[in-house]
């Protein structure tokens, strides 16, 4: 299953409601839409600094992943990023694949 790591700031509005909720009923939350979609949470963080949430999730595809995105962006809750992360295996058959490439300007 396609894994993603996804790092969320929450707005003012977003954060005042994880006030009222509390990390463990925001957890309930993203545990259900990601369930949903046959995906899985495999972890969450809160954090300070740039991100306020870090997550590591497992989804059957990418559009999941990307249905999941357009609808948490529209919510104005939140400003996410989420990165696809590869497995060694994936960059080691990354690695062997032949790409013809010239590089700007050679």
């Amino acid at each position: 299953m396609p894994k993603f790591l996804i790092q969320a700031t929450y707005t003012p509005e977003g954060t005042k409601g994880l006030l009222r909720e509390g990390a463990s009923g925001r957890r309930t939350a993203v545990e259900q839409v990601v369930t949903d979609l046959g995906g899985q949470v495999e972890a969450m963080y809160f954090a300070f600094g740039e991100d306020d949430v870090v997550l590591i999730v497992d989804f059957p595809d990418p559009i999941s992943m990307a249905a999941v995105s357009l609808t948490v962006k529209a919510s104005g809750a939140l400003h996410t990023r989420a990165t696809p992360l590869l497995t060694i295996d994936d960059i080691d058959e990354a690695a062997r694949r032949q790409v013809t490439f010239r590089a700007p300007g050679t």
